[in-house]
């Protein structure tokens, strides 16, 4: 993939917040429209003018061969990826690995940079925060 590329791993049981997760990212990067579940199609493609990003969802993947089929690995932009252990051998490695889990009525995120740019994007959203005083 090259380097303004972008793989995001999201992990958390069913219902733990991951399409809705993705739907607020969609909606903030100026996606007026929809954002549908990709659960039967394993793949939604956005166009967001600068940014092209492919949201996946392999929960129902049959077999992690069907990636390969999709041609995940010449995919560019931002992959966001959930379910990604349903077909890790075929996906690219993530810059940043994201687990929720539901926690007193909310949600919990962990984000762990496992590239140098994603430890750099999460030193980034942490500085963000704090300087946002959450």
């Amino acid at each position: 993939m090259p380097a303004e590329d972008l793989v995001i791993w999201l992990q958390g049981d069913l219902g733990a917040g991951k399409t809705t997760l993705v739907r607020g990212l969609l909606h903030a990067l100026g996606h007026p429209g929809r954002v549908p579940s990709p659960t039967y199609t394993l793949v939604e493609p956005y166009d967001l003018g600068a940014h092209s990003l492919r949201h996946l969802d392999l929960y129902r993947l049959a077999d992690p061969e069907e990636l390969a089929y999709l041609g995940v690995r010449d995919m560019s932009g931002i992959l966001l990826v959930e379910w990604p252990e349903r077909g890790t051998h075929f996906l690219p490695p993530p810059d940043l690995s994201c687990r929720l889990s539901p926690a007193d009525g909310g949600r919990n995120l962990e984000v762990e940079g496992k590239t140098p740019r994603g430890k750099a994007l999460c030193l980034a959203w942490e500085a963000a925060i704090h300087k946002a005083g959450l």
